[in-house]
């Protein structure tokens, strides 16, 4: 990250640093098309009529992010008083998927406090999360709808866990906070377990809830003085309603023009400056507000400034810290094309604020997310009726290998099928199924692909990633390959009060997302490791034998 990035738009601590040049990579100035339409002002104003009128209902029940940073203060409060009711209780269990986990997880990696974050299904790694202190334990159940299959095995879970334990329904009842929705079943359900209750704003969607209930009660929990970030965004929000001095509208734009000129793969890469992990967060915000009507955003979550995949032509790069200025680096690297810098909480509204407004420039409508249900109800019919009858195309070592027809009918050469079929404009997404920890070595696919394919590559695991980027896949351009990588199960664990399992129910998400994308006629390669340790390390040989 050498070259001078130019011109830098700040207010209130935030700098973007570079949006200048690539608005001025399009024939007509996008900033200046927005300031026309008095784009700014309406958003900070929450004018719901901002992307057209089919857009206008939904907007009209979703901008409540513009200031709830406001309102959330009215918490603090009741937080103060959980924290104190629940001070014998030092390990803290978010249970919650997409917009209910990810903001926590950023806030408490960034300010280095001790959060245990579940939203898988594998059932190593819930029973891993179970056997953790158990007895020391609140578990923070987080879902607006309250009807998330994820969480609601989660809390079955932790409440028979409990139970197990000796424990009382009330004593059980002490160990749970439900943040959701007013109205929302979670809500009765956590009255009838005696579960302290935390209610977030309605009018706010999953993945801009970073400032409300869902981002603020886990972190406060975990020890965080979630106030600095209600101060941080505070000062922010005064400068989103201008036409100059507003780093919000200079980011909306830049992500904008980046995607109507070609450009429209994100590489979000962290400058090693202390805010770890906000990528994942902007990941959901950006693909999941974009990727609908065969348009959208893809974000490519990059490891380092230094790994594979984070340029090319139909790329943006960008860096995110706190610190970095352009000239200066933290290593050898790639030179960003934007560089985000500031801190946490102004972050979070500056990126909810341009990723709305890169809707507009867009046409598209960046709350809603038409395509999320299609793989959730793929899971439920699965779970009713059983998982599809599917025989190997091959085996090789510990990998059961399930190709479409014509594919090589060897490990090394099906995976060079599916990278030369990319082309020039598309992406690979790797998406497994396992435990992110117990099978962490599988993240090292991501960057061998990339150095392989020199193509976008992007890497989830499920199924979190159908919280994220599971909209875009369905939604966005239709330019996308897949690699699913699913495991044996070799200790599955009970869903109580459901005639599954987790292992079932994550077998079941597998394959009703296979289904989606197959649909779809989009090129799906799926891996099953009949012994996951080896059969990671086999995958990764063959994948290096690409590169040689």
């Amino acid at each position: 990250m050498t070259q001078d990035l130019g011109s830098a738009e700040a207010a209130a601590g935030l700098t973007v640093h570079g949006a200048e040049a690539v608005d001025a990579s399009a024939p007509g100035s996008t900033r200046a098309a927005l300031v026309a339409d008095d784009a700014p002002r309406r958003l900070a104003t929450k004018d719901a009529t901002l992307w057209g009128p089919d857009a206008e209902a939904e907007a009209s029940k979703r901008l409540g992010w513009v200031d709830t940073h406001q309102r959330s203060r009215e918490l603090l409060p009741q937080l103060a008083e959980l924290k104190a009711e629940l001070a014998d209780l030092d390990h803290v269990v978010l249970a919650g998927m997409g917009g209910s986990s990810l903001a926590p997880e950023v806030i408490a990696r960034t300010l280095g406090r001790p959060l245990t974050v579940l939203d898988t299904t594998d059932p190593g790694q819930v029973r891993a999360a179970l056997g953790d202190r158990l007895l020391n334990t609140v578990v923070v159940v987080a879902s607006k709808s309250g009807s998330t299959v994820e969480t609601d095995s989660h809390r079955r879970a932790y409440w028979q866990a409990f139970l197990d334990a000796g424990l009382t329904e009330a004593e059980a009842g002490r160990h749970f906070v439900v943040v959701t929705d007013p109205g929302s079943p979670l809500a009765d359900t956590a009255a009838q377990m005696g579960a302290f209750v935390v209610l977030a704003d309605p009018n706010v969607g999953g993945r801009y809830s970073a400032l409300t209930a869902f981002g603020l009660v886990p972190s406060a929990l975990a020890g965080v003085e979630v106030v600095e970030l209600l101060d941080q965004a505070e000062e922010l929000a005064g400068s989103l309603a201008g036409d100059k001095d507003n780093p919000g509208l200079a980011l909306g734009a830049a992500l904008g023009t980046a995607a109507t000129v070609g450009r429209d793969k994100i590489a979000l890469i962290s400058d090693g400056t202390g805010i770890e992990g906000l990528g994942d967060w902007a990941e959901q915000l950006i693909a999941e507000s974009t990727g609908k009507g065969g348009v959208g955003i893809l974000p490519v979550v990059v490891e380092s400034p230094q790994a594979p995949g984070a340029t090319g032509s139909d790329v943006l790069t960008v860096t995110y810290g706190g610190a970095l200025t352009p000239g200066t680096s933290p290593g050898a690297g790639i030179a960003p094309d934007l560089a985000v810098n500031g801190p946490l909480g102004a972050q979070f509204l500056a990126w909810e604020y341009a990723t709305a407004l890169a809707g507009v420039v867009l046409g598209i409508d960046p709350f809603d997310q038409p395509n999320v249900t299609e793989s959730k109800e793929n899971t439920n019919r699965i779970l009713d009726g059983g998982l599809p009858a599917e025989t190997p195309s091959f085996t090789a070592g510990s990998i059961e290998v399930y190709a479409p027809a014509g594919a090589p009918g060897d490990l090394p050469g099906v995976l060079r099928w599916l990278l030369d079929g990319l082309g020039s404009d598309g992406y690979l997404s790797v998406m497994a199924y396992l435990d992110r920890f117990g099978d962490a070595d599988a993240g090292q696919v991501r960057p061998l692909l990339a150095d392989a394919s020199g193509r976008p590559v992007t890497f989830g695991w499920g199924p979190r990633f159908l919280h994220s980027t599971g909209q875009y896949h369905k939604g966005g351009p239709q330019v996308g390959s897949y690699l699913q990588i699913t495991g044996a199960v070799a200790e599955d664990l009970p869903v109580p009060g459901k005639p599954y399992t987790f292992g079932e129910l994550q077998a079941a998400q597998a394959a009703g997302d296979r289904q989606a994308l197959a649909g779809r006629s989009r090129p799906v390669l799926h891996l099953h490791l009949t012994d996951r340790a080896a059969g990671v390390s086999q995958l990764l040989d063959a994948v290096r034998e690409l590169r040689s």
